[in-house]
């Protein structure tokens, strides 16, 4: 039977005939997987060579290549051949190999010149992988530098072609029709009060009902599969349950998407696994949740976490349309019609959310400094890179100027993320590479073992399992053994030690009670499940978290020892003498800390504090909680209004403000907190480095600390006072006084607070000449009826000016 894109294979031929490049846009249907590649076998640039298909899942691949090898009536493994990180189908026959994105990465890296390739075709990079756009951009630096006549095809399922022709040297756009069958989309909303599993089990018990044929049904994860499965007792007699995921046997997945037996017919519970590359036999029906599940890196935790999320447009259209790949279909949405348009449009290219550290250290290997300067659809964000930088020197894997280290080169040639390759190659020099080798492999494939938190117990589990998917495992870790020349078998008692090696940031310290709450030697907060097993332990080595930096929670675990944690990282432990200021006792705590990171191992009174960090300690506070921590006596305080009445007449008077004073801590509070453990009182004398003799002098001058009178008294004068200085006396003191006095170099009257004998108020004027000349008769006229022993005459501006009493004058 034709398919939509024979019709332009003949224009995708003779692009490719006449150049290096080309690109295909093929709708869902169209046929592209299985049909391009055998379609340029004869072409005389071949001249024998492979040709490599890139697919984006393992179960993709393997489809692809079984249904290549069905239509071209061979087995699997000889024209036709698939290799994917768990299983591989190939021989010296094989011409053309269908890999993952990872494994051509992998391959590309190993051998720049892809010696005996001679095409890539890039299938499905509409979905914008990590792998696929680093795949691509290796691919083209390779052909412009080494292979110019290497074939490169990119092919994408939607209209977005035009930026990759750009990018690929505007390279041809051919675009084929695609194959589809009418669908009726059906709308049935769901409560949002409601679990997804429950609507989505009624929706598939509907559709069953109303309709004929296989059913597809999409959910965000493994969990919501099961959950809805065990809604889905009591099925039809003529309907199988499949389950459809990555964590999957191969057996599994294969017979999910094989023909239904005779008379009956399949209900297969999906990821987004689902969404492309494959064809389920007898399909019609689709019932969609909406949602989907997708790596989220979290930067400012280091951590990639799992979200479920609203599906995009173009996901949903691509679920849509498996139900009208054979025959006229029929989709049930979970959502309103008109909500559709609010989906995002597209899902957001992986390189831009993704944790790059892998990235990095393959662009350093390939002799890119500068990841950015490879050809990308996006270029990587320049604060992602940043991270990875620092994250790849922590692991030893380059040096500062960000060249790969021997260490590194080590690590990159491991076809694992740069912290399982680090756990591999630190365990094996220590005689732990075989448990390092199992930890990677749980920790790469979801669901080995089960999904318990607590490592060891998926260890022992995965050991008892016999099936394919177990087998395939346990070569798996055999091979990543001896890519570091060790054999033998895992030993459970080391399982904490490899995963502490490759997460030293994650190494946990239970801080309540419940084990519900944990502290991380990177800083970070995780929680647990106070039910688990991993709960009673005091310390955690963690592999996976999932959600907020603030709290995520512990995906998997292993207890660790105290002293197997201070002998992995005796290099990485410090001991810290700090010098903390309590405001509550004014005083300086001085304490001797022995930490991983933000673990504190033990901690205790340093009796052999340095004099000099507790100094710093005490200034420290002051600067950060400002002047008002001190103790100032009223010499102080009144110095310091006096310096600033004096500034603010003259600019050239000394500066005490707080600004100036906190800004010359180390000056003038320094010197005074010295072999002191709390802050001392502050006297005036404590600014006389500040002030020095000129500055005494101007403040003097302009702001004079007393009032002399002409009875020879002193009266201070306070500068702080509402309304300008003042100062308090009695009047009798300034008897004979014919001007007013003044301050701020001649230029602001006093405020005289004038008392009765007995300290009472009786007066407060800025002009004592108007005063003595105007009301101060009424004023001595009661007063000599009050006090009639103290003076009050007629013209104080004449009289002699006394602090005694009429009777004690007259005496000689």
């Amino acid at each position: 039977m034709a398919l939509p894109i024979d019709a332009v294979l003949p224009d995708l031929v003779a692009a490719l005939d006449a150049g290096p490049n080309a690109v295909l846009v093929a709708p869902p249907g169209a046929g592209k997987t299985t049909a391009v590649a055998p379609a340029l076998l004869d072409r005389p640039w071949v001249d024998g060579r492979k040709i490599l298909l890139l697919s984006p899942r393992r179960l993709a691949a393997r489809a692809a290549a079984e249904r290549m090898a069905e239509l071209a009536g061979e087995p699997v493994g000889r024209t036709i051949g698939y290799a994917t990180r768990l299983d591989s189908k190939q021989s010296a026959a094989t011409r053309i190999l269908v890999v993952t994105e990872g494994i051509f990465v992998q391959r590309i890296q190993a051998d720049p010149e892809l010696d005996g390739i001679a095409a890539v075709l890039f299938d499905e990079v509409h979905e914008r992988s990590l792998d696929s756009d680093f795949g691509l951009a290796l691919a083209l630096d390779a052909q412009a530098a080494l292979r110019p006549d290497l074939r490169l095809v990119a092919m994408s399922a939607t209209l977005n072609g035009d930026r990759f022709a750009t990018l690929m040297g505007d390279a041809p756009l051919i675009e084929s029709e695609g194959r589809s069958h009418p669908i009726e989309i059906r709308h049935a909303p769901r409560a949002a009060e409601r679990r997804i599993e429950d609507d989505m089990a009624a929706t598939i018990r509907k559709a069953l009902a109303e309709e004929s044929g296989s059913l597809l049904a999409f959910l965000p994860g493994v969990a919501e599969i099961e959950r809805t499965a065990e809604r889905l007792d009591r099925l039809p007699t003529d309907v199988i349950l499949h389950r459809l995921h990555g964590s999957l046997d191969p057996a599994e997945q294969r017979a999910a998407i094989a023909p239904s037996p005779a008379g009956f017919r399949k209900l297969v519970l999906a990821t987004s696994i689902a969404e492309t590359s494959i064809t389920i036999d007898g399909l019609r029906i689709v019932v969609d949740s909406g949602l989907a599940r997708r790596p989220r890196y979290d930067r400012a935790a280091g951590m990639t976490r799992l979200v479920t999320e609203r599906a995009s447009q173009a996901a949903v259209t691509q679920r849509a349309g498996r139900a009208g790949r054979q025959q006229p279909g029929v989709v049930y949405r979970l959502w309103e019609a008109a909500a559709t348009a609010g989906l995002p449009r597209f899902d957001p290219p992986e390189i831009l959310e993704a944790d790059l550290s892998a990235l990095t250290l393959d662009c350093a290997l390939w002799g890119v400094a500068d990841p950015a300067s490879l050809a990308w659809i996006d270029p990587p964000p320049a604060a992602a890179i940043a991270e990875a930088r620092a994250r790849l020197t922590s692991l030893e894997a380059i040096d500062a100027d960000g060249r790969p280290t021997a260490h590194g080169k080590a690590m990159a040639a491991l076809p694992l993320p740069p912290r399982l390759a680090h756990m591999m190659l630190r365990a094996a020099e220590r005689d732990m590479a075989p448990t390092a080798a199992a930890v990677a492999v749980l920790l790469s494939e979801r669901g080995l073992g089960g999904s318990d938190a607590d490592l060891d117990l998926r260890l022992r589990r995965w050991r008892g399992e016999r099936g394919k998917r177990a087998e395939g495992a346990r070569q798996l870790a055999r091979r990543w053994l001896s890519l570091v020349k060790a054999s033998g078998d895992a030993d459970e008692s080391d399982l904490a030690a490899c995963v502490a090696l490759a997460f030293p940031d994650r190494i946990a310290k239970r801080r309540s009670a419940s084990g519900e709450d944990w502290i991380s030697s990177g800083g970070r907060g995780f929680r647990l499940d106070p039910t688990s097993p991993l709960a009673r332990a005091e310390w955690l080595a963690v592999a996976e978290t999932q959600g907020s930096a603030a709290g995520a929670r512990i995906l998997s675990a292993a207890p660790i020892d105290a002293r197997e944690v201070e002998r992995l990282f005796a290099d990485r432990i410090e001991t810290k003498r700090t010098a903390r200021f309590d405001p509550a006792t004014g005083a300086v705590e001085a304490r001797r800390e022995k930490r991983l990171g933000a673990i504190i191992l033990s901690s205790g009174r340093d009796e052999a504090a340095n004099a000099q960090e507790i100094a710093e300690a005490l200034v420290d506070a002051v600067r950060t909680r400002g002047l008002g921590l001190l103790d100032w006596s009223e010499g102080a305080t009144a110095l310091r209004a006096r310096a600033l009445f004096a500034r603010q007449h003259d600019e050239s008077a000394p500066d005490l403000c707080d600004e100036t004073l906190i800004a010359s801590l180390d000056d003038w509070l320094a010197p005074l907190v010295s072999g002191q453990r709390r802050l001392p009182a502050i006297t005036a004398s404590a600014f006389d480095g500040l002030l020095g003799w000129d500055g005494r002098q101007a403040v003097d001058r302009l702001a004079p600390e007393h009032l002399g009178t002409p009875a020879g008294s002193k009266h201070p004068i306070d500068y702080a006072a509402e309304g300008g200085p003042a100062v308090e006396m009695r009047p009798q003191t300034l008897f004979g006084m014919t001007t007013h006095p003044m301050v701020g170099g001649g230029r602001v009257p006093l405020t005289l607070r004038l008392t009765s004998p007995a300290g009472r108020p009786i007066q407060t004027t800025k002009d004592l000449p108007g005063f003595w000349a105007g009301s101060w008769a009424s004023v001595a006229k009661e007063m000599r009826g009050r006090y009639p022993r103290h003076p009050w005459p007629d013209d104080p501006a004449a009289a002699d000016p006394t602090l005694r009493t009429k009777k004690a004058s007259q005496r000689p």
